[in-house]
């Protein structure tokens, strides 16, 4: 055989889609036209069954690569998790800086920069080992001094720390260069969530003489051991940020994004023109009207967790006689639909309550107050109406209810005094009418901030006061109404004082069982809603809008909005096709 027949031989067995094409052209015209009809109809199928096949098979697996851009409100001043108090702060030290523990996708509490966190059986002694592979954007080790450094600062009276409060009485022993102990002075179970505090490098700030730290330039070109470390900086014409460049640094564990941008605007109009604009892909800032609108938007994803923060009417019933009457505290929170004030005031990014336990994920579960919301309806007013009937109101010719007391004759009013932020002048605003549909006159007073606080909030000076009490994630109630809380600078601002409750609120906050302080907190709820000292209304839930390219890990369980980047080493944008029998 020549060698020309010996090649033409092999393709023709190596190729047997041509050899059968070949056959084919080889039969009459007939024959022809049904054996190709029937030829390409194999092969179609064929080719639909792989590719069937394949996408059956295949994975998407998260990719290295993408950047998200972010937008904030506010300018950075101390990303530094010492002094950080803003939420533009907040937000850029998350990302920067990384703590003994974070917050797992599950909601639980999980080593970060730790390896473990144990105990001591009486709940005072934090034993912390440390991972010995981690480093800080500068390369250099990080140890137990860095640890030991960071909690002192924030004890040092004079740098005046937001955080001191937290580490009061707490004693740090340093056992090795990557052991130590952190030592309470009683038990206190919620404390352990200061472990998620950001860690600061000792070498950087530890020559630094401490009146100087707050006006230091390390603060906003910060070093931590996170999983983004500052690439570039951009400043405005009065030298003001307008932008950080982050890349990613994976010397301390995978990160899937590449970079991620934050670009900071003065105020919420500035930051919606630039979403609208598509200059950013992603906000917790954005007004809950416009997110709703989103909601059904493939473009984007929302991500709705409720935050631990419970906005109430809190009553003084050493400020007004009327107040004093149980039954008009009940009415008046009873007249109050919880469901439709979320709706009218949060677009329904929120939970309605009626105790001052928020229901949450990772918290007791209140089936009695779901019952009560769920219950609610149209009639909230009859209802209310009845209670002071009962209790001897009588509606006078004016429409409004009146009642001797103390032997003198009183209508049934009250002085509203809240804030005068949209979401605090929007809840007065609705609740301010539903009383005067009871019958009830109201007046309403908003203070600035700042002035709420100085003049309201620490002298006690007010009838009722709208406000938000932001709680840890272990919903530790103490601080807002144990009796020794009632003055300044305590947090019991109602003055609320109960025997019962105070011995409740104690043996939740050192019970090291959940079951034990969840059914410490289910009493003292029971308690507290026959006594009223306040009406209970919603908690608030974080918004964040997302880009639908961008897949986040679950958020859950956060207590701050600056939490949901717990985990934004795992977050992606960009992803590979992958056969799961070679993942």
């Amino acid at each position: 055989m020549s060698l020309r027949k010996l090649q033409t031989s092999r393709r023709r067995s190596l190729n047997p889609l041509t050899g059968l094409f070949n056959i084919i052209e080889s039969k009459p015209l007939s024959d022809k036209l049904i054996l190709r009809v029937l030829f390409f109809a194999i092969v179609g199928s064929l080719l639909s069954a792989a590719i069937l096949w394949n996408s059956n098979f295949i994975e998407n697996t998260p990719a290295v690569g993408g950047t998200l851009i972010e937008g904030l409100i506010g300018t950075p001043r101390f990303i530094n998790p010492a002094l950080a108090v803003t939420r533009a702060d907040q937000d850029t030290t998350a990302l920067i800086y990384s703590g003994l523990m974070k917050i797992g996708t599950d909601g639980v509490l999980v080593p970060d920069l730790a390896e473990s966190v144990t105990v001591s059986a009486d709940g005072k002694t934090y034993n912390i080992l440390l991972r010995r592979d981690v480093r800080f954007h500068d390369d250099t080790p990080f140890t137990a001094s860095d640890v030991a450094f960071t909690i002192s600062l924030i004890q040092n009276p004079y740098l005046k720390s937001p955080l001191r409060g937290n580490w009061s009485g707490v004693t740090t022993e340093e056992i090795s260069e990557y052991e130590l102990n952190i030592v309470l002075e009683e038990a206190y179970t919620p404390f352990i969530e200061n472990f998620t505090l950001g860690i600061l490098p000792k070498h950087i700030w530890n020559n630094l003489p401490i009146e100087q730290v707050p006006f230091s330039t390390r603060n906003t070109e910060p070093i931590g051991t996170g999983s983004f470390s500052i690439d570039h900086i951009v400043r405005g014409d009065a030298g003001l940020i307008e932008s950080y460049t982050l890349k990613q640094f994976t010397e301390n564990q995978p990160v899937k994004l590449e970079n991620i941008v934050l670009r900071f605007y003065q105020n919420e109009d500035a930051l919606v023109r630039a979403f609208e604009a598509k200059e950013i892909m992603s906000t917790v800032h954005l007004p809950v009207a416009k997110a709703k609108l989103l909601k059904d938007n493939p473009a984007y994803n929302i991500v709705e967790e409720p935050l631990p923060r419970v906005f109430a009417i809190f009553y003084n019933q050493n400020r007004s006689s009327v107040l004093r009457d149980t039954a008009v505290r009940l009415a008046l929170g009873t007249a109050i639909n919880r469901s439709e004030l979320v709706d009218s005031t949060l677009s329904g990014f929120g939970v309605p309550i009626t105790t001052p336990v928020p229901d949450l994920s990772d918290t007791l579960e209140s089936d009695s107050n779901q019952q009560t919301v769920a219950t609610e309806a149209s009639s909230t007013l009859e209802k209310a109406t009845a209670i002071l009937g009962k209790s001897g109101w009588v509606k006078n010719s004016s429409g409004g209810w009146e009642k001797r007391i103390d032997g003198e004759m009183k209508n049934l009013s009250i002085t509203l005094r809240t804030a005068n932020t949209p979401l605090f002048e929007e809840t007065t605003e609705v609740i301010a009418r539903i009383w005067r549909e009871l019958g009830v006159t109201v007046q309403v007073e908003q203070y600035e901030q700042s002035d709420l606080l100085q003049a309201v909030i620490r002298p006690r000076d007010f009838e009722g006061l709208l406000f938000g009490l932001d709680m840890s994630r272990t919903i530790d109630l103490y601080p807002f109404w144990h009796s020794s809380q009632r003055e300044d600078p305590g947090l019991n601002i109602a003055q609320y004082a109960n025997i019962e409750v105070d011995s409740l609120l104690q043996k939740a906050r050192s019970a090291s069982s959940t079951d034990v302080r969840n059914t410490a907190n289910n009493e003292m709820s029971a308690i507290m809603n026959r006594e009223a000292p306040a009406t209970f209304l919603f908690v608030p839930s974080l918004v964040y809008v997302l880009d639908a390219r961008i897949t986040t890990t679950p958020i859950n369980g956060i207590s701050k909005p600056y939490e949901r980047f717990a985990n934004v080493n795992e977050w992606y944008m960009n992803s590979d096709g992958l056969w799961s029998i070679f993942r």
